[in-house]
């Protein structure tokens, strides 16, 4: 008996540590939309258009570290209003363990991004494209701004729908845990 308990036990801890820190109890303000996902469910390996390029990308490029994926639009209010917050939330704690990810889903011009980008100083996110909404619809993105975290094996651990304070305490609470939970290993 004790022999299935300490297994039960041991696999329960097993499953706790695979799924990254515990980010439920640091959710306060707007985070508390942040919903998070008992277990980490598959993501899309639709391409999408990098940056200033006819190149593609896709998620699995970015294996191996956290991602906060926001899926936005020019057209988008709130989408606008909560883009220089990922800009600092980015700035901050980008690097080796996090990337915060925008991807421009449908029509949006590259130049009308460009254009948005400058005028609001948003130096330090990638203006990556959706156009005809192939991850994004394969992402169940309906609606924006939608913002999904993917864990470092390119599952989505949590999304939020609508826009958030990406600047805030509890977000960077969220954040840190995500970085230490990697440089831990």
């Amino acid at each position: 008996m004790f022999g299935l308990v300490y297994t039960a036990l041991l696999t329960g801890a097993n499953a706790a540590l695979a799924a990254g820190p515990d980010i439920l109890s640091m959710r306060a303000g707007d985070m508390k939309k942040l919903m998070v996902h008992e277990t980490p469910q598959a993501t899309s390996d639709a391409a999408f258009i990098l940056a200033d390029d006819e190149e593609t990308g896709s998620l699995s490029d970015y294996r191996g570290k956290y991602l906060l994926v926001n899926f936005w639009a020019t057209w988008c209010a709130p989408c606008r209003k909560e883009m220089p917050q990922l800009n600092a939330l980015q700035k901050e704690f980008g690097g080796d363990y996090f990337e915060v990810l925008t991807i421009a889903t449908g029509r949006n011009s590259p130049a009308g991004i460009t254009k948005f980008f400058e005028e609001a100083g948003i130096d330090s996110l990638p203006r990556h494209q959706d156009p005809k909404q192939a991850l994004a619809s394969q992402m169940g993105v309906f609606g924006l701004p939608i913002t999904v975290l993917i864990d470092p094996e390119g599952r989505e651990i949590a999304r939020l729908r609508g826009d958030a304070e990406w600047d805030s305490d509890s977000a960077k609470e969220i954040v840190k845990a995500l970085i230490a939970s990697q440089t831990e290993e």
